[in-house]
């Protein structure tokens, strides 16, 4: 099995982004994972993006599709001065690369609010981010996700606060598929929004609308066919459209969580900080 010192992210969308910047401007060398047509609706700030562009940048932090079997030309890559700031983006959904790459920290950041399957292979830290997983059970660490004094907060035995099932906040902000079909966007992230304001259309026939004014501060990516009650967009009543660039402070909470556990252990700090090996 080829060995490297990059931390696995098992996605790209916000919040998983948030980590990834943070992990990366500590020095620590990140990859992701993600689905074939990733569903974020914080586009603007989620490296899932790269899947679609190819690339995309974040807070000046540049993402880049890449394949597999790239990955183990990637230390030389950076030795040499080339892709020194890029994170290398994978589809790969199942986590299939755990298989044949050794990586010494695995951070399961797809918020499925359940519990996990296990992973094919045994890895020294892995972290899980938000209810569903267990510290001590299913994995080694887990990370609150759920706005409050706990934000952030590593534990390393038991889980976090329960799923609420409400959005945090005004829940009329998060705005959901009115029906089943294919979206079409008729606003763009960032743009400013008056209440009743039709935001999308579903398969040209249902239409989205917006709960109050604000900034469109998320919409799905046009073309993707969603489920009624899918989360699909989400309105900001700050109406800042700088907002919209920049990564959440929950995000770099959750990330700052994240850090903690990797360099509270001496053994993973070791792995991370070695020479590139692969």
């Amino acid at each position: 099995m080829s060995k490297n010192n990059f931390v696995f992210i098992r996605c790209g969308g916000d919040l998983a982004t948030g980590v990834a910047l943070r992990l990366h401007r500590s020095g620590i060398k990140v990859v992701i994972s993600e689905l074939a047509q990733p569903l974020a609706v914080r586009r603007t700030v989620s490296f899932s993006e790269a899947v679609y562009e190819g690339s995309h940048t974040v807070e000046g932090v540049t993402a880049r599709l890449i394949e597999a079997s790239q990955l183990s030309a990637y230390p030389e890559r950076r030795r040499k001065g080339s892709d020194a700031e890029e994170i290398p983006v994978l589809v790969d959904p199942d986590a299939s690369i755990l298989s044949s790459f050794f990586f010494p920290v695995v951070v399961d950041a797809r918020l499925i609010k359940q519990p996990p399957l296990p992973l094919p292979v045994d890895i020294p830290l892995h972290i899980g981010l938000g209810p569903g997983f267990t510290a001590g059970s299913d994995c080694h660490a887990v990370i609150e996700t759920r706005r409050s004094h706990t934000l952030g907060r590593v534990y390393w035995t038991g889980t976090t606060q329960p799923d609420s099932g409400e959005p945090e906040g005004d829940p009329r902000r998060v705005l959901r598929a009115t029906n089943d079909g294919v979206i079409v966007g008729l606003k763009k992230i960032g743009e400013h929004v008056e209440e009743g304001e039709i935001i999308a259309v579903i398969s040209d026939q249902y239409s989205v609308v917006s709960p109050f004014a604000g900034m469109l501060r998320g919409l799905i990516r046009d073309g993707l066919r969603v489920t009624k009650g899918v989360k699909i967009g989400d309105v900001d009543a700050r109406d800042d459209a700088n907002l919209s660039y920049l990564v959440s402070d929950k995000a770099l909470a959750i990330g700052g969580g994240v850090l903690e556990a990797i360099m509270s252990k001496r053994e993973i700090r070791e792995q991370l900080f070695s020479s590139d090996k692969v």
